[in-house]
């Protein structure tokens, strides 16, 4: 039961950096809104439909894991069941082979820097999808590759 609380206040943890993270995407909104970004004459069709998916889908996802978290919490059956799914072997074999929390970081690291280019400028949002679709590709390759293997 103590292992169950402590995961209680764990995901209690994650939502408020969800929420800071959403704080944070609307702070950047306004920074480059205020720096004269996003000038539709100046973006090519690419880079609004890309930074939109970015951005948009950034706010989408995080509230969306808000709201999954905070159900997790009213529901201990639930709270049990995605702990056990954290801590399983197989899941946790598929994340540290498919780059684990590096490439996880160097995702978001790109996704940040595609959106703010794509807004900004386009020869180095050309550079930084490019870059963004492999690093997706490169993750997703290895992942599959894993996941149809047997674990050593």
């Amino acid at each position: 039961m103590k292992k169950e609380l402590g995961y209680a206040e764990k995901m209690k943890w994650r939502i408020r950096a969800l929420w800071m993270a959403l704080a944070l995407m609307l702070v950047y909104m306004v920074v480059v809104a205020e720096l004269d970004g996003g000038d539709s004459r100046m973006m090519t069709n690419l880079a609004n439909m890309v930074s939109d998916i970015i951005f948009f889908g950034g706010i989408i996802f995080l509230i969306s894991r808000i709201v999954h978290n905070k159900k997790l919490l009213k529901d201990r059956a639930l709270l049990r069941e995605q702990l056990c799914r954290e801590r399983d072997e197989r899941n946790q074999y598929l994340h540290d082979k498919s780059g684990g929390i590096v490439m996880d970081v160097l995702l978001f690291i790109l996704l940040f820097t595609t959106c703010t280019a794509a807004l900004f400028n386009m020869a180095a949002f050309s550079v930084s999808v490019f870059l963004l679709a492999a690093a997706v590709i490169l993750k997703a390759s290895a992942w599959l590759f894993y996941s149809y293997r047997k674990m050593e």
